[in-house]
């Protein structure tokens, strides 16, 4: 038996390992994304001992996105965000403008320029969809008013991210990275919106049709491995297709693919057929994250490394607290969604990788990020544990409340 498989060591190891860590996150009672985060550290260049293929990591981390953009989009429902419009919208973009600069000014000390700051900002201004749900769902959540609100504000974020990472390759030229070559940024823009404005069109106008009459008639079938093979052939080829025809990121390829299929009678079907799919190379994405973490980093930048879990952990948390108690909503609301965005995950890996690749930003600020979003998502789970005696010592204090923009004390 051959034993030059790179391929199955990577899975095998990488899988053993990751739930391995995962378990021993899950005994801490801690997420068990930070034990699939550290099983990438422990196989990576910059630890002793076995070293993974970064190249097939990265291959199979790009199908974890892939998986998890189409998840995004396949829980993407307009009615939902509709719902909360009046606060998820004006929300989300407040406290993305407020963690941007934050992160801006913090990477102005370090440096970087205008195009690392923008990147850096960013980055830290988005919470994870995964670990969010994750926290919702453990704490029976989802379905609640802040619950609502707080995966609404989530759809807002992951648009706006999307359009970032769209945006990002045309002006990494005039933002002082390594562009496209494009003497006239405004004509590379407009061939970008033309291109997604194409794409985005023949996929939900010809999608809608044919995507929910595919599920529909292999439904009919009775086979429950063509459906399977259905959902992801959708999800896989139409990521691929628009990156091949229309030059559209893989991630958003997949993201209109679950709106598409969300489209469906057979969406939750379809839902449940991916998900270990989508789960698994979630671990992936993770791993290979981690594999890119230089843990050096902890204890050759500690201060800045402050500053990353200062914007994380309380500029975006305060920023949302106060915009949810300007809305009108109640104090146990403004703190469940502030807490729940007191972390960083996918998009903030997604956004450093390219910012990297494009010259934007240096792989300090990546390991910077990686070191925040490690140490957010650990502390995360014991931030909502303390919501019930944070909630008790603000009812203790109505003038501060009154301060902060809140309802008078009967309607808290």
């Amino acid at each position: 038996m051959p034993h030059d498989t790179p391929l199955i060591t990577m899975l095998a190891l990488a899988f053993v390992i990751a739930f391995a860590f995962g378990m021993i996150a899950q005994k801490f009672r801690l997420s068990p994304l930070v034990g699939y985060l550290l099983a990438g550290v422990l196989v990576g260049p910059h630890t002793p001992g076995y070293v993974a293929d970064s190249v097939l990591a990265q291959q199979l981390a790009e199908i974890g996105v892939i998986l998890l953009m189409f998840g995004v989009g396949l829980h993407f429902t307009p009615s939902d965000l509709m719902r909360v419009r009046w606060i998820a919208i004006p929300g989300a973009l407040v406290q993305i403008t407020v963690a941007s600069l934050l992160g801006f000014g913090l990477a102005q000390l370090f440096g970087w320029g205008l195009g690392g700051g923008l990147v850096f900002g960013l980055a830290l201004s988005v919470a994870s969809t995964v670990v969010l749900l994750r926290a919702l769902e453990s704490r029976g959540e989802v379905e609640t008013g802040p619950g609502h609100i707080a995966v609404g504000w989530l759809l807002v974020e992951d648009i706006f991210m999307i359009a970032a990472l769209l945006l990002l390759p045309p002006l990494a030229d005039i933002l002082g990275g390594r562009g496209e070559g494009n003497e006239n940024i405004f004509a590379a823009l407009l061939l970008t919106a033309v291109k997604v404005a194409a794409f985005a069109a023949l996929a939900l106008i010809v999608g809608k049709r044919v995507i929910p009459w595919l599920l529909q008639h292999v439904a009919e079938t009775g086979s429950r491995e063509l459906f399977t093979l259905a959902v992801l052939a959708c999800a896989l080829g139409i990521a691929f297709g628009a990156a091949l025809l229309f030059d559209v990121s893989f991630a958003l390829g997949a993201f209109f693919a679950g709106v598409i299929m969300n489209e469906s009678d057979l969406s939750h079907d379809a839902a449940q057929r991916s998900l270990p799919f989508q789960d698994a190379f979630a671990v992936m994405f993770f791993v290979s994250v981690g594999m890119l973490f230089d843990p050096r980093i902890i204890y050759e930048a500690p201060l800045p490394l402050l500053g990353v879990l200062f914007i994380i952990l309380v500029g975006k948390s305060v920023a949302a607290f106060i915009i949810v108690l300007a809305f009108r909503h109640p104090l146990s609301t403004a703190l469940t969604v502030s807490v729940s965005l007191a972390q960083i995950g996918e998009f903030s890996f997604i956004l450093a990788g390219l910012g990297v690749s494009l010259g934007l930003l240096p792989e300090e600020g990546r390991d910077l990020l990686m070191a925040g979003a490690l140490l957010s998502i650990a502390l995360n789970p014991l931030l909502f544990r303390a919501l019930e005696p944070a909630e008790a010592w603000l009812r203790a204090r109505p003038d501060l409340l009154r301060r902060l923009g809140a309802k008078g004390e009967g309607e808290i």
